[in-house]
C-alpha cells in the first residue's frame, strides 16, 4: 500500500471535522476538530461566548484580555513553549489506549544515541573501507610516498571543508527527523480545500514521532493552516520501520532549492548505488582471489586470459551477490542494522592488526620471500622454488621455473634470453620498518598496462632482442597508471561523512552530535590513511606494493602480509567489511531515492515514492539493484571507483556552495550553532571538489555534470514549484536588487528599448477574465522576452473583497500559465475602477523595471446606454498614457485574434503609418513576426499623400529608411485628394452629435430623479427636527422652520425642468452638426474606406491611433471617431506612441 507523506501550508478558513471524534484525547480533539489557538484548553473568560464555555474551557486570567481576539490563530507564548518543551513521543492517552488492544506492544523510548555511537562510528565504518584494504597499498607502490600524500591529503582536505560547511547547514535550525509508522492507520488527512478532516480519532493517536521534535502541524501555527496526508497500511508493526529524513538532499535541496537539490539529491544517489557495485565487486575479488580462488567458474587457459575470466567471475558472482544482498534488504533492514556492528567489529580489528604488525616488523619482520629474475618480479602461483636449479644427490636438477622459461627440463635446452642473461635472487617481501626502504618508496613508478613489475635498483641485462613475455611468469601490471587516475580510483575511500546526518532522528542532540561527530572521524579516518601511507612505504618492499593482486606473495592479500598475527584477521576482516558497506549502500540508496519522489520535484520518479505495506521501498529498491548491476557488468574495481567519486564530488560541491551562498548573502534565518565556518572556508571545498573532478576524470565530470543539467532543466521545466526558502532564490532576490538599483539612473537607450506591457484585463463576476486572447496576443509580442506586468481592478473596498482579490489573482495566474505568458500579476481593489486603473498606470512595476506600454481590449459595449461610465474611461485612459509618457496599443476584435497554438501561413501584416510615434508601428510587427504564430506572415507599410506631396519621392525615402532599419517590408503610398464632404459622412456626424445630445439629456433626467428624491428628504429631516426642538422647548413659542425648497417652489421647478426638457429634446431633432466633427468625421470615413481597399483581408492591420479631444465635452464623439476608422476590420490593432523614439537605424 503507498506511503505519503506531505506538510502544506494553506491559507483559508479553518478546517471542521466531518464526523465527531469521540475517542480523541482531550489535545488531539481540540487541535483535530478545529479548535482556535494551539490546541491546549483555552481559559475562561467573560469576553469568550457562550458555546466555548459550554466545551469545558475555562479562561481564569484576565491579563491577556488585550490579545483575547488574536488567540484563534496567535497562541500565547507560553502554551507554544510548554508544548515544545514538554513532547513526548506519544501523544497523550496513547499508550493507554494501545494497552488496551496489545498489552504486549512496547512503549517507544526517545532517541538516546549520543556523538559517539550515533556519528563517530558509523561515520567511521563509513569511510574506512574497500579501498584501504584492496588498493591503498598499491596506490602507495605506483605513486610513491610523496604522491600519495598529496592524493590523500587533497581527498580528505576536501571531506573536511565539506563537513565544516555541511554542519554550518545541519546546526541551522532543527535537523530532519524520523517518522514511525503506526499499527492500524489507514488514512489520515486534512484536506483545506474541502476544510474537513478524514481519519478516526485512533489514527490520530497512533500518529507518533521519533527524534524529540514536535510535530507542529498536527496543531494549527499561527496565522497559518496546515493540511497533511498520511497514508499507511493496516497491521503493521510500530517500531518495524523508521525512516530518516536527513543528509545531503535535504541540506541542499532546502538550500539552494528543488531544481539543485533533485539534481545533487540523484548525483548522489546514483553515488550511493555505484558504491554498492563497488563493495561487491571488492567482496568478489577477495573472495576469489584471496579466500577461495578454486570457486571461480570461468578458468583461464592461458595467462593471457586470465583477465577475462575474472571478470566474468565477477560478473557471475556479482549478479548472484546482489540478489541476495537485495532479498536481505526486502525481507528485514533491521537484521542489516543488527548486523553493522559486527561490520564496524571488523573494520577496527583489522586496522589494530596493521598498526599491531608494523611494530612486529621492528623487531620481527614476517617472512615472505620474493623472487626476482634480474629485477623482474616473478609469480609464485607456479614457483615452488625460486632457482633455475638445485642440487639433489650430488646432480644438477632443473626446477619448476626453468621448465617455465625454458623448452625442456634439460640444461641443454633452449631458454628465454632474458632467462640466461640473468640470474634468479630472492629477497625479503616485508623488511621492516627500520629497513630504510622508505627511501626507495618515495618516488612514483607509474607504467603502461601489461609492463612487468621491476624492482628499481637491482641489477639487470637485457638481451639484444626483444622477446615475447606473454604467458611467462611474471608479475604484470593490469591497467596503465597515472597520477589522476589514481586520485579517482581513492577518493571513494574518503566518502561516507554524511553517516551522521541520515541519522539525525536517532540522535539525542543532533545539532551537537553531527558536527563533533563527523569532524572527528574524518579528522581519525585521515590519520589513519596518511600514517598507513608512510608506514606501508617503510615497511613494505615496493614491487609488492605495486603488486595489486598479491601474485609474487603466494596469492596473499598484500596489507594482509604486514598484519599480526596473521593475514587472515585483514582478509576475514575486509570480505566482511565490504559485504555490509554493500548491503549499507543497498540500504541507504533506495530510502534516498524515495525521499526524492516523496517529494514531488521530479513527476517521473513519483512511482519510487511508493512501497510494501511497511514502507519499504520496494519500486526503489528494485530501481537500485538493476542500476547497481550495470556497475557489476562493467567488473573492475578500478573502472567504477572513478564513476561514483563524479557523483559525490558534485554533492560535496553543492554542500559547500549551498553554506557559501548563504553566509554571503546573510540571510536573518542564517544562524548556525556550529561557529567555527566561513565563506572562504566553503569557497575553496567547492574549488576543491570541482578540481578534484577533472583531475579525476574530465569526461566523467562532464557527463556527471551533464547528468546533473539534464536533471535540473527537466525539474525546472516540469518539476512541481517548491518554496523552501533557499539559497537561489536569496541569491536571486539580491541580483534583482543590484539590478534594479543599475537601471535606475535613467531611460534606457533606443538601442535596448523593447515594450514594457502592461497589459490590463477585465473580469466577469466570477473573476474570470473576459479576454484571454489579450494574453494570447502578450506572449506573441514579448516571445519570453522583456517585462510584463498583468494587472485587473475590482471595484470595492479591499477588506471586503480580499478573498476576490486572491481568486482573480490566482484565476490570471492559471490563465498565464496556459498562456505560456511569462510576467507578473497585479490585482488593485479600489472603491472607483477609474482611479484602479490609474494607479496600476501609475505605480506597476519597481525602479527602472516600469511598463513603457500599455496593452488593452477595445471596449465593444461602450455604446450601451446601461453602461455609460466604459467609455469614459477609455478616454481617460488614454489621456493617462499620454500624460505618463507610456505607449498604448489597443486590441479591437481581441476575440479574433490567434491563439498560441495556430500558425498563419500566409497572410500580410499591414501598418498603415500616417504620422510619427517614435517607431512602434516599425516595430511592432518585427516583434510579432519573431513568434510562430505571424512568423511566415508578410510586413506592409501604407503611408498617407496629401495634394502637395510628391508620392513617388516618398516611396522612395521610405524604402531607404527601411533598408537602414533592417526591415524587410513592402513600401505603397496610398493618395488621398481632397473632395467635397459627402452626404454620407454629414449624416453620420449629425446621427453622431444627435446620439450625444440624447444622451446628456437623458443624464439630465437621471439627475432630475436624484434631485426629486433629495428634496423628499429634506422635508422629512426638517419635519423631525421642528419636533424636536417643540419638545425641548416648552415655555417658547415654535418658530415656523423655513425649508430650502417649499412645496410652491417645487412645484414651479418641476414644472419649469420639465418644460425645458421638451424644449431640448425637440431641439436635438432640429440642431445642426459642428463643423470641427464634420471634417473629423469625413477624414474617418476617407481612412476607413482606403484601409478597407488595401488591408480588408489582412491578418491584422496596426495604425495610428489619434488623440483625445482637448475638451473633454467631445470624449463620446472621438469614440465614435474611432469606431468609423476601424469600421469593417477583423483584427486591428491601435498604435498610440510614447513620445519617444523607440527604433533607430544606427548600430
Amino acid at each position: 500500500m503507498p506511503t505519503s507523506f506531505t506538510v502544506v501550508p494553506v491559507e483559508g478558513q479553518e478546517p471542521q471535522p466531518s464526523r465527531p471524534l469521540e475517542e480523541t484525547s482531550q489535545q488531539l480533539a481540540e487541535c483535530s476538530s478545529g479548535e482556535p489557538g494551539d490546541g491546549i484548553p483555552k481559559e475562561n473568560s467573560p469576553f469568550i461566548n457562550s458555546a466555548e464555555m459550554d466545551q469545558g474551557n475555562s479562561y481564569e486570567g484576565k491579563n491577556m484580555a488585550l490579545f483575547e481576539e488574536e488567540m484563534d490563530s496567535n497562541p500565547m507564548v507560553s502554551s507554544l513553549l510548554n508544548k515544545i518543551a514538554n513532547y513526548t513521543n506519544l501523544t497523550q492517552g496513547v499508550v493507554e489506549h494501545e494497552a488496551d488492544e496489545d498489552s504486549k506492544r512496547k512503549e517507544i523510548k526517545a532517541p538516546r544515541m549520543g556523538t559517539f555511537i550515533g556519528v563517530y562510528l558509523p561515520c567511521l565504518q563509513n569511510i574506512l573501507g574497500v579501498i584501504l584494504f584492496l588498493r591503498l597499498t598499491w596506490i602507495v607502490g605506483t605513486s610513491g610516498v610523496l604522491e600519495s600524500f598529496i592524493i590523500v591529503f587533497m581527498c580528505c582536505a576536501c571531506t573536511m571543508l565539506t563537513a565544516i560547511s555541511m554542519s554550518a547547514i545541519a546546526t541551522n535550525g532543527v535537523v530532519p527527523v524520523s517518522f514511525r509508522y503506526p499499527l492500524g492507520v489507514e488514512r489520515l488527512s486534512l484536506d483545506p480545500a474541502e476544510d474537513k478532516m478524514e481519519g478516526s480519532p485512533r489514527d490520530l493517536n497512533r500518529l507518533s514521532l521519533v527524534g524529540g521534535h514536535p510535530f507542529l502541524p498536527l496543531c494549527r501555527i499561527p496565522t497559518t493552516r496546515w493540511s497533511f496526508g498520511v497514508t499507511w497500511a493496516s497491521h503493521m508493526p510500530m517500531n518495524d520501520l523508521e525512516l530518516t529524513a536527513g543528509g545531503s538532499y535535504y541540506m541542499i535541496s532546502r538550500s539552494l532549492g528543488p531544481e539543485f537539490g533533485g539534481a545533487v539529491g540523484l548525483c548522489f544517489y546514483l553515488g550511493t548505488t555505484f558504491a554498492g557495485a563497488m563493495y561487491i565487486l571488492g567482496t568478489i575479488e577477495i573472495l576469489l582471489t584471496y579466500i577461495s580462488p578454486n570457486a571461480a567458474i570461468f578458468k583461464a587457459e592461458d595467462a593471457d586470459g586470465e583477465t577475462e575470466a575474472m571478470l566474468n567471475n565477477m560478473r557471475v558472482y556479482g549478479t548472484c551477490i546482489i540478489a541476495l544482498m537485495a532479498i536481505v534488504v526486502f525481507v528485514g533492514v533491521k537484521y542489516v542494522n543488527k548486523l553493522a556492528l559486527v561490520f564496524l567489529s571488523c573494520v577496527i580489528l583489522s586496522i589494530f592488526a596493521i598498526y599491531a604488525g608494523v611494530i612486529k616488523t621492528a623487531f620481527d619482520p614476517p617472512d615472505f620471500p620474493i623472487c626476482l629474475l634480474g629485477n623482474r618480479t616473478l609469480s609464485r602461483h607456479n614457483v615452488d622454488i625460486c632457482a633455475k636449479s638445485i642440487e639433489v644427490n650430488n646432480e644438477t636438477v632443473t626446477t619448476k621455473l626453468w621448465s617455465l622459461f625454458c623448452d625442456s627440463p634439460s640444461l641443454n635446452a633452449t631458454c628465454d634470453e632474458y632467462f640466461n642473461l640473468n640470474n634468479v635472487t630472492e629477497i625479503q617481501g616485508i623488511p621492516g620498518i627500520a629497513s630504510g626502504v622508505l627511501i626507495d618508496n618515495l618516488w612514483s613508478a607509474y607504467t603502461d598496462k601489461g609492463s612487468i613489475v621491476e624492482k628499481k635498483g637491482q641489477p639487470s641485462v637485457t638481451g639484444t632482442e626483444e622477446t615475447k613475455v606473454g604467458g611467462l611468469p611474471y608479475v604484470f601490471t593490469d591497467i596503465m597508471t597515472y597520477f589522476t587516475m589514481l586520485v579517482g580510483i581513492y577518493f571513494p575511500s574518503v566518502t561516507g561523512i554524511m553517516a551522521g546526518s541520515n541519522r539525525s532522528g536517532d540522535l539525542r542532540d543532533a545539532q551537537k552530535s553531527i558536527p563533533t561527530g563527523t569532524i572527528l572521524a574524518i579528522s581519525t579516518t585521515s590519520f589513519i590513511y596518511l600514517s598507513c601511507i608512510v608506514l606501508f612505504g617503510a615497511c613494505i618492499e615496493g614491487v609488492i606494493l605495486r603488486d595489486k593482486f598479491g601474485e609474487a606473495v603466494n596469492g596473499n592479500l598484500v596489507i594482509g602480509t604486514l598484519a599480526w598475527p596473521s593475514p587472515w584477521v585483514i582478509v576475514i576482516g575486509s570480505f566482511f567489511s565490504t559485504c555490509g558497506a554493500g548491503l549499507q549502500s543497498l540500504t541507504g540508496a533506495p530510502r534516498l531515492l524515495q525521499a526524492i519522489a516523496r517529494d514531488g520535484i521530479i513527476p517521473f520518479l513519483q512511482v519510487f515514492g511508493h512501497g510494501k505495506a511497511n514502507g519499504e521501498p520496494t519500486w526503489a529498491l528494485l530501481l537500485t539493484a538493476c542500476i547497481c548491476e550495470i556497475g557489476i557488468l562493467i567488473a573492475s574495481l578500478d573502472s567504477v571507483a572513478p564513476i561514483l567519486s563524479m557523483f559525490f564530488l558534485m554533492c560535496y560541491m553543492f554542500v559547500n556552495l549551498a553554506c557559501a551562498v548563504q553566509t554571503l548573502l546573510c540571510t536573518p534565518n542564517w544562524r548556525p550553532r556550529f561557529k567555527y565556518y566561513h565563506w572562504a572556508l566553503s569557497f575553496l571545498g567547492m574549488s576543491l571538489c570541482f578540481a578534484l573532478m577533472f583531475i579525476c576524470s574530465w569526461y566523467y565530470a562532464l557527463i556527471a555534470m551533464l547528468i546533473a543539467g539534464c536533471i535540473y532543466k527537466y525539474i525546472e521545466y516540469r518539476g512541481a514549484e517548491k518554496e523552501w526558502g533557499d539559497g537561489i532564490r536569496g541569491l536571486s532576490l539580491n541580483a534583482a536588487r543590484y539590478a534594479l538599483l543599475r537601471v535606475e539612473h535613467g531611460p534606457p537607450h533606443t538601442k535596448n528599448w523593447r515594450p514594457q506591457v502592461l497589459v490590463l484585463l477585465n473580469l466577469d463576476s466570477e473573476q474570470v477574465v473576459k479576454h484571454p486572447r489579450l494574453l494570447s496576443f502578450t506572449s506573441q509580442l514579448k516571445a519570453g522576452k522583456g517585462l510584463t506586468i498583468v494587472g485587473s481592478v475590482l471595484q470595492g473596498i479591499y477588506l471586503d473583497k480580499y478573498i476576490e482579490a486572491q481568486k482573480a489573482e490566482e484565476n490570471i495566474k492559471s490563465l498565464m500559465g496556459v498562456e505560456k505568458t511569462k510576467g507578473f500579476c497585479q490585482i488593485v481593489v479600489s472603491p472607483s475602477f477609474r482611479d484602479g486603473m490609474s494607479h496600476l498606470i501609475q505605480s506597476a512595476g519597481l525602479g527602472g523595471m516600469t511598463h513603457n506600454t500599455v496593452l488593452m481590449a477595445w471596449p465593444q459595449s461602450w455604446k450601451q446606454t446601461d453602461n455609460p461610465f466604459s467609455w469614459k474611461n477609455f478616454v481617460d485612459t488614454v489621456r493617462e498614457t499620454t500624460a505618463a509618457q507610456q505607449a498604448l496599443l489597443v486590441a479591437k476584435n481581441i476575440d479574433l485574434f490567434p491563439t498560441n497554438q495556430e500558425r498563419f501561413s500566409e497572410g500580410n501584416v499591414d501598418v498603415w503609418w500616417i504620422v510619427h510615434d517614435g517607431g512602434m508601428l516599425m516595430l511592432l510587427p518585427f516583434l510579432l513576426r519573431q513568434h510562430k504564430v505571424w512568423r511566415k506572415c508578410k510586413m506592409r507599410i501604407f503611408t498617407v499623400a496629401q495634394m502637395d506631396d510628391n508620392s513617388i519621392q516618398m516611396k522612395k525615402d521610405l524604402q531607404i529608411f527601411l533598408y537602414h532599419l533592417r526591415l524587410n517590408a513592402e513600401v505603397e503610398v496610398v493618395e488621398m485628394f481632397e473632395n467635397d464632404i459627402s452626404a454620407f459622412t454629414y449624416e453620420k456626424t449629425l446621427m453622431m452629435e444627435q446620439r450625444s445630445q440624447m444622451l446628456k439629456q437623458m443624464q439630465l433626467s437621471k439627475n432630475e430623479r436624484e434631485r426629486e428624491a433629495q428634496l423628499i428628504h429634506d422635508r422629512n429631516t426638517a419635519s423631525h427636527s421642528a419636533a424636536v426642538v417643540k419638545c425641548d422647548t416648552a415655555a417658547a413659542t415654535p418658530e415656523k422652520v423655513q425649508m430650502t425648497w417649499t412645496k410652491e417652489k417645487f412645484i414651479a421647478e418641476k414644472h419649469k425642468n420639465r418644460e425645458t426638457n421638451i424644449t431640448g429634446f425637440k431641439d436635438i431633432f432640429n440642431m445642426k452638426p459642428n463643423q470641427s466633427n464634420v471634417r473629423r468625421m469625413h477624414t474617418a470615413v476617407k481612412l476607413n474606406g482606403v484601409i478597407l481597399n488595401k488591408s480588408q483581408h489582412a491578418q491584422l492591420v496596426l495604425l495610428n491611433m489619434p488623440g483625445p479631444p482637448k475638451n473633454k465635452k467631445g470624449d463620446e464623439n472621438y469614440m465614435e471617431f474611432l469606431e468609423v476608422l476601424t469600421e469593417g476590420l477583423n483584427r486591428v490593432l491601435l498604435v498610440r506612441g510614447g513620445g519617444r523614439e523607440v527604433i533607430t537605424i544606427y548600430s
